[in-house]
C-alpha cells in the first residue's frame, strides 16, 4: 500500500468542495482544528502544499486543483460503489464530462449528444475551450472525453487515445438566387467571400483549391469560431466555406444554398480519451453512434 492515505484524502475532498474548513467540519461533524490537522498530516505525507492559507481563507493551489479532480472521481466512484453493493442497484444517476473545442461546430456537438437525451438518470455537461487547455483538463480527469477537429497524437509522457469519429465535406455555401453552378467557373470569382482564419485545416484547402485554380478571392471577413461563419454566412450576403452541417438548419429552410462541394477538402471530428485500465460503456457508445457503428 502505498502512502495515500485515503481518510485524509477524503477530509481534503470534503473542505475543497465546501471551500470553507467551518462547513466541512459541521458537515464531517468534527472539529475544525481536527480537521486541519488531518490535511496537514497529508500534505507532509505527500510532500505538497494543498492549500494557500490568508489568513482563515483556504485556496486551492494548482497541485491541489489537480488533486481535488482526482479526488473527486476517486469519491463519486466510490458512491455509485455502495450504491451497487449495498442495494443491488445500479448509480442513481450517470454524469458524462465532455470538452469541446470552442470553435467546433455546434451542430456537429447536438449530434454527438443526441443518443445521451433518449436516457433517463443521464446528464452530461459540455465546456467549450481551446485545444491546449482541454487537452491538459482532460489529463487531469475533468473531462471524460474531448472533442475536437485537430488531431492528436501521443508523446511518450501522455497516450492519448485518438479517434476519427467523422469528415465532413466542404462547401461553398452562399444566399439563395446567386448565378453560380455546381462547377467552379468565372461567376465565382466576382463573389465576395466569408473564409476560416489561415490557420484552420479548412482554410489551407480552400487555399490550394485557389491555387488550383489561380484564383484570389476578395475576402471580406474571417473568423475562427463555427458559429461566426454561419452568422456571417447569413448576414453578409457573401459567400461562405464551410462544412454543410454547419448551416444545416438555414439550407433547409431555404435562407442559403449549397452550391459547390470542394474536391477532396473535409473538416474532419476527432474524439479524444486518455487510456483506462476499465472503458466507460455509455462513452464507447456514444463513440460508435458517432461512427455509425
Amino acid at each position: 500500500m502505498g502512502r495515500l492515505n485515503y481518510h485524509h484524502l477524503g477530509y481534503f475532498w470534503q473542505v475543497a468542495k465546501e471551500g470553507n474548513l467551518t462547513k466541512a467540519a459541521a458537515n464531517l461533524h468534527v472539529s475544525q482544528s481536527a480537521l486541519s490537522s488531518q490535511i496537514m498530516q497529508l500534505e507532509s505525507t505527500m510532500g505538497v502544499a494543498l492549500f494557500l492559507r490568508e489568513g482563515r481563507k483556504l485556496i486551492l493551489t494548482e497541485i491541489g486543483r489537480q488533486t481535488f479532480s482526482y479526488a473527486d472521481d476517486i469519491f463519486k466512484k466510490g458512491e455509485e460503489l455502495e450504491s451497487l453493493l449495498i442495494q443491488g442497484l445500479k448509480p442513481e444517476s450517470v454524469t458524462i464530462k465532455i470538452g469541446m473545442l470552442s470553435t467546433m461546430s455546434r451542430n456537429f456537438i447536438e449530434s454527438f449528444i443526441e443518443p445521451l437525451l433518449q436516457k433517463d438518470k443521464t446528464k452530461y455537461v459540455l465546456n467549450a475551450r481551446g485545444q491546449t487547455n482541454l487537452l491538459n483538463s482532460l489529463a487531469n480527469h475533468q473531462f471524460d472525453l474531448v472533442l475536437t477537429n485537430i488531431e492528436v497524437h501521443g508523446t511518450e509522457k501522455q497516450l492519448w487515445q485518438c479517434q476519427l469519429l467523422a469528415r465532413q465535406p466542404i462547401a461553398i455555401i452562399g444566399p439563395p438566387h446567386l448565378d453560380l453552378s455546381d462547377t467552379f467557373s468565372d461567376e465565382y470569382k466576382l463573389q465576395r467571400w466569408v473564409l476560416p482564419v489561415s490557420e484552420s485545416p479548412i482554410r489551407a484547402g480552400f487555399d490550394s483549391f485557389c491555387s488550383l485554380h489561380q484564383f484570389q478571392p476578395d475576402i471580406i471577413a474571417e473568423a475562427d469560431d463555427m458559429a461566426m461563419l454561419r452568422l456571417l454566412a447569413r448576414d453578409t450576403g457573401a459567400i461562405a466555406v464551410m462544412p454543410e452541417v454547419v448551416v444545416k438548419d438555414e439550407l433547409k429552410q431555404g435562407k442559403l444554398v449549397s452550391y459547390l462541394t470542394l474536391p477532396n477538402v473535409y473538416e474532419n471530428f476527432y474524439v479524444v480519451t486518455i487510456k483506462r485500465q476499465y472503458g466507460n460503456a455509455l462513452i464507447n457508445e456514444l463513440i460508435r453512434n458517432a461512427m455509425g457503428l
